[in-house]
């Protein structure tokens, strides 16, 4: 492979701040211009500037790393800060520290999800890295990847994945799943995957490290062989470039070669499903799968993938049968089931997935039980954002009745909790409608339709 170094007019040494921006589309542009070679000088794009500019942009609510060091610390000195964090970055001295594990439930189960949590300074780099990592890879990913990309969100995926289901010929579902998958990441194919497209021994010795800094776990440091940790900027672009030649290309360039009719792959992150024409491909896909993922160090969740028939001659095929309604599957936090319009035609359906239902209500339990000292404004004034924030995820078409019955579920909790605070006056019913009046709740509502289908989706429905 040959490397690409910058001519003039190719490239500027300039900083960031107010210019990143244009230096991020000059490092896309670059690597567009000159697919197949390897870029040399990316690492300069870290500098003084363009880690004042992460800092400036990051969430200030962001919880700290094993440092303790928040935001608003690291920002009262911000220049001095960065000048000594760049200045260890010239001459080879900067080590990210470790990243604070800590674990968050995970949605409709007992299991606990593990977060790494890096301190600030590692995060202004690693957004940094990430940034620079975005411009050049976003345009090499396919069609099929949605996750963590610009314009393209779980809603993209969900508008084609409906798409394709009902327009194209689909009749088989694989619902896969890949065990483990964040935490089991080669780093040495990794860094393989990375130097096929990076040539910059700098910025590949950057991400390196970052991704053998090691986890502080009940004040013990574990070193991290493998595995890239959920909560770092890098992971995502990170992940997305590993499943991007372990999966997405061998799916498009291989399987749909030697599959016998329609075969598609819709992903978001790690999360993903393909559907075929014909059972035969669908069982072919799904023994090669597991044999694709073990070249990697990954697996299949047994338990949790399987095939099932699905689209418009499975939901006839089984009602012929007298076997009902066909089976359905989880994607994105959506159940997807067979169902028909108002004139009759196939169509595909989604409702919020239980578990993540039950999910939903028990954090906002929680938060009530924690906050009910607040005024009773400000804490309806709260839980009218929460609302809001769930209606737009899953107020999707057809899951009207689901995002009802999640805000029947809420006034209902609200109360209870009013009740059990109001210990001399007490509220009844009544009194807590007059008072849902003043300071009212919103009612759930469709915010998406699956069928208005953005500009960046255009080339890969047609």
């Amino acid at each position: 492979m040959t490397q690409w170094r910058p001519q003039e007019g190719d490239m500027h040494h300039t900083g960031g701040g107010e210019n990143m921006g244009t230096e991020l589309e000059r490092i896309a542009g670059m690597a567009k211009r000159h697919p197949g070679e390897r870029l040399t000088t990316l690492a300069h794009h870290i500098n003084e500037e363009t880690l004042k500019e992460c800092h400036r942009d990051m969430d200030r609510q962001k919880a700290v790393g094993v440092d303790g060091v928040d935001w608003e610390t690291y920002g009262q000195d911000l220049q001095a800060n960065v000048g000594r964090l760049m200045q260890r970055m010239r001459v080879g001295a900067y080590h990210p520290q470790p990243v604070r594990r800590v674990y968050i439930p995970k949605a409709g189960s007992d299991k606990m999800r593990p977060l790494g949590i890096p301190c600030h300074e590692d995060k202004l780099v690693q957004m940094q890295v990430s940034r620079i990592l975005d411009a050049v890879y976003d345009q090499e990913f396919l069609d099929c990847s949605f996750g963590f990309r610009p314009n393209r969100n779980c809603h993209d995926a969900l508008k084609v994945l409906n798409h394709v289901i009902e327009k194209r010929d689909v009749n088989y579902v694989v619902d896969a799943d890949i065990k483990g998958f964040f935490d089991n990441v080669d780093h040495g194919m990794l860094m393989e995957f990375l130097q096929m497209r990076i040539g910059d021994p700098k910025l590949l010795s950057l991400i390196k490290r970052i991704l053998v800094a090691g986890v502080v776990e009940d004040g013990r440091r574990i070193p991290t062989e493998k595995g890239v940790p959920q909560g770092g900027a890098t992971s995502a672009v990170l992940a997305n470039l590993y499943l991007h030649h372990v999966l997405d290309t061998w799916f498009m360039e291989v399987v749909k070669a030697h599959c016998e009719g329609e075969a598609h792959l819709i992903r978001y992150a790690d999360d993903f499903v393909a559907c075929f024409q014909y059972e035969g491909d669908a069982k072919r896909f799904y023994g090669s799968l597991i044999k694709r993922l073990a070249k990697f160090n990954l697996e299949v969740a047994i338990e949790k993938t399987r095939i099932i028939a699905f689209g418009r001659n499975a939901a006839d095929g089984r009602g012929e049968d007298g076997l009902g309604k066909p089976e359905t599957f989880d994607f994105l936090g959506f159940t997807h089931y067979c169902g028909k319009s108002a004139n009759g035609q196939f169509r595909v359906k989604r409702k919020t997935c239980a578990k993540k239902f039950r999910a939903a209500l028990a954090r906002m339990k929680e938060w009530l039980r924690l906050n009910l000292n607040k005024p009773t404004a400000e804490v309806t004034g709260m839980v009218s954002m929460m609302l809001v924030g769930h209606y737009r995820y899953y107020g999707i078409t057809d899951n009207s009745g689901m995002i009802g019955d999640f805000f029947y579920h809420v006034r209902r909790m609200l109360f209870k909790w009013f009740c059990r605070r109001s210990q001399k006056t007490g509220m009844n019913w009544d009194k807590y409608q007059r008072f849902l009046i003043r300071n009212p709740i919103p009612r759930g509502r469709i915010t998406v339709s699956i069928y208005d289908v953005g500009p960046a989706l255009i080339s890969y429905i047609r």
